[in-house]
């Protein structure tokens, strides 16, 4: 089978496609013939700078679509041929996966291979973060960074669906305002001066719930943009900066809180957990709540121009390799 690789970190040409063995099921296990391949920020930093990579050689893919191609011993609930979505620890940059069956889900009644392939990430981040995390209750006013990127897509529509008062957005140029303001977000800022626009939108007040993929600095403004008994939720240090820490005094003026989320983390300490809050999720997009639109698809050959693509910082919405849908 074809799988991308890369053997050492850099730029996105080190991503290269090879030929190994189709791997084989074992106890609690299935692997799965792909069609799509989500792609995601964490896979890009993997490529770059060895973001959760164990060793080398590594194949990134965080999430994949496909058929079940065989069940290991022990599996229950699943069954070779069945069309299903799956949350992966790397390795979805492949033509066959082996993933395990705690984070493999059957698709809802519905929903396609290809939208399936955007929900294994996205949609169960967004739903922690405003309910399970962000305790987002009718009426108040959220804020999320990045608003036209995939998790971005989906928070404004949830935040929207669960009654937000308003809903704001961030983002880094016009046209992604556009797209944002198209999904969801009632009103959208560009750059650095968002603390003070949120000020001035909810006058003088902040808003309640901020959602923070970028760290640094960015993190601290949005603290300042919160109101009082104001809550930030963390899920990205995407700015590359220096890990946050916040302490007494930037929490105790105005009795605000932060917490902090990752999908990665909550897979590898608590799958059933994991697994309760995707199924809860992926209601939502069977519901009709929830669109989260592909703007671009490549080939499996042609990851390293998804890469560049994200990289660049320009893209919305969601990206995909297509391997065999």
């Amino acid at each position: 089978m074809r799988v991308v690789e890369f053997k050492e970190y850099g730029v996105p040409e080190v991503l290269t496609v090879v030929e190994t063995v189709t791997a084989v099921p074992g106890p609690g296990e299935v692997t799965i013939d792909i069609a799509y391949a989500g792609v995601n920020f964490a896979d890009v930093k993997a490529r770059a700078e060895g973001y959760r990579v164990a060793a080398l050689p590594f194949v990134p893919g965080l999430e994949v679509s496909g058929r079940i191609r065989a069940v290991g011993e022990g599996v229950e609930g699943l069954r070779p041929g069945q069309e299903v979505a799956a949350f992966l620890d790397g390795g979805g940059y492949a033509e066959v996966v082996k993933a395990p069956a705690a984070t493999v889900f059957p698709l809802p009644e519905g929903v396609d291979l290809r939208t399936g392939a955007t929900l294994p990430t996205v949609l169960p981040t967004a739903h922690a973060l405003l309910h399970e995390i962000g305790r987002l209750r009718a009426g108040e006013t959220v804020l999320v960074q990045g608003a036209a990127g995939g998790v971005g897509t989906v928070a404004g529509q949830l935040a929207r669906a669960a009654g937000a008062g308003t809903v704001y957005g961030v983002v880094s140029s016009a046209a992604k305002a556009a797209y944002a303001l198209a999904h969801g977000y009632d009103e959208v800022f560009i750059g650095d001066t968002f603390p003070a626009e949120a000020r001035r939108a909810t006058g003088g007040r902040g808003v309640d719930l901020v959602l923070d993929p970028v760290g640094g600095d960015t993190l601290r403004r949005g603290l300042d943009s919160l109101a009082v008994f104001g809550r930030l939720v963390s899920f990205g240090n995407a700015g590359g900066g220096e890990p946050w820490r916040v302490g007494q005094p930037e929490l105790y003026p105005a009795s605000r809180s932060v917490a902090g989320f990752s999908i990665l983390e909550l897979a590898a300490s608590d799958p059933a957990t994991l697994r309760t809050l995707a199924e809860r999720a992926f209601r939502t997009v069977t519901d009709g709540h929830v669109d989260l639109p592909v703007t671009a698809e490549f080939a499996l050959s042609e990851a390293a121009e998804a890469h560049r693509l994200m990289e660049g910082r320009t893209s919305t919405g969601k990206l995909l390799l297509r391997i065999a849908g």
